[in-house]
């Protein structure tokens, strides 16, 4: 998630309510890729409008908006709560910065922590050191 996310999410609330920001970030240093999504699907036209909502950040990104797709970004606790018995990946970092990946059955979430159930057993994850997760496609 980018420093936009909060910024994005607040343009968005007023312009198009009933669209979720699931994800912006900077992608290269000149891509700004966001991902959202709607109670009654992404089309052509609602990311056309998103994209006019957000024209301010033309000047300074290539400006790329989409559907989640199969893998799609699970950021907030709310994500990994509503697809509980899914798959997912995670992308951790370490208090130490340490990087690892964890992929498995999403088996508990709250609003400090995740659980998944991995090859290696059942782990709890503080978001905090989720760095980028999504949905694994496939099942």
């Amino acid at each position: 998630m980018s420093a936009l996310q909060p910024e994005i999410e607040q343009l968005l609330a007023v312009s198009e309510p009933d669209v979720e920001l699931l994800l912006a970030e900077v992608v290269s240093g000149s891509t700004l890729r966001v991902f959202i999504d709607h109670p009654d699907g992404v089309t052509l036209g609602l990311c056309e409008r998103v994209s006019g909502h957000l024209n301010q950040y033309r000047d300074r990104y290539a400006l790329e908006v989409s559907s989640p797709g199969q893998d799609r970004p699970l950021t907030r606790p709310q994500h990994f709560s509503r697809f509980l018995g899914r798959h997912a990946r995670l992308r951790l970092r370490d208090s130490c910065g340490t990087r690892k990946s964890v992929t498995g059955e999403l088996v508990g979430a709250s609003d400090r922590e995740v659980t998944i159930a991995a090859s290696d057993g059942v782990v709890t994850i503080p978001y905090e050191q989720i760095v980028r997760s999504n949905l694994v496609p496939g099942d």
